[in-house]
């Protein structure tokens, strides 16, 4: 496992300068990415597989920071075909565009707000969704990732929502789903949660257009993709952990014969 300061100090400022607190997420972030190589190995952000992603998804962390002090994200579809739509590799591009944030953002934020947003996204795209990868993907980030979670906004929901958290809430801490909201299409629900002058000009807002924002970080994952492909800083050695302490396959149980989903 390599560490730089500026990841460490992720950790510190989440666990609110706790070293003990500290020690225990860093074991847990490292364990999961060590037990998770659906997610977490073969980064290269020049494959096929995350430029796929890069293209048919947008996830982006914008730019302003709440008055709290909290960083907002938004998620969502930027191409609806769901022939292009491949579940582990949304996932291994969401936590590599994430890794990256944290690695080049010079803000330390007292919170983290993400917005989904739900349009062009259909039953199709749910049926790809693999149960034991989500379950690694729900520990991981409830358990392991080195943020404080605010508020969840679900913006332009389908009529299908009930569905989708069906999939979902089985791995949701109660915690988590309190922190819920959503918000119809054609709502403007979402600015009394969060001001227009956060936002891109797509959800109403001032601060430019989502795909210039995205380009921004594009070129920033690109630019660092040896920090990526560095195997070496993602995993932990588990000869060396002392035999009370968790391990990865004790975080996520018993993987069961589901593989994937089937919904009418």
């Amino acid at each position: 496992m390599v560490a730089d300061d500026q990841f460490l100090r992720r950790f510190l400022h989440c666990c609110d300068h706790s070293l003990e607190k500290t020690k225990n997420l860093l074991d847990l972030c490292y364990t999961v990415r060590s037990q998770a190589p659906e997610i977490f190995a073969n980064r290269d952000p020049t494959s096929y597989a995350i430029q796929n992603i890069l293209n048919v998804t947008d996830m982006i962390p914008l730019p302003k920071l709440t008055d709290k002090n909290y960083k907002l994200f938004i998620y969502r579809l930027a191409d609806p075909d769901p022939d292009k739509y491949v579940f582990a590799d949304a996932l291994k591009t969401f936590f590599a565009v994430a890794d990256i944030r944290m690695l080049c953002d010079p803000a330390f934020p007292d919170g983290e707000i993400p917005i989904f947003d739900m349009t062009g996204f259909s039953l199709r795209h749910a049926s790809k969704v693999n149960l034991p990868i989500l379950k690694k993907y729900m520990v991981y980030t409830q358990e392991a990732h080195p943020v404080r979670l605010k508020q969840i906004h679900i913006v332009n929901v389908p009529p299908f929502l009930d569905k989708v958290l069906a999939i979902v809430k089985p791995f949701m801490r109660s915690e988590v789903s309190a922190m819920l909201h959503f918000h119809p299409p054609n709502s403007t629900s979402l600015h009394e949660f969060i001001p227009k002058d956060l936002l891109p000009e797509e959800y109403g807002g001032n601060i430019g257009r989502l795909s210039d924002i995205k380009a921004e970080w594009i070129k920033k994952v690109m630019d660092n993709r040896d920090y990526l492909l560095d195997n070496a800083r993602w995993k932990v050695d588990e000869c060396k952990r002392p035999t009370e302490n968790t391990n990865g396959k004790q975080l996520f149980g018993v993987q069961g014969s589901f593989r994937s989903l089937s919904i009418d």
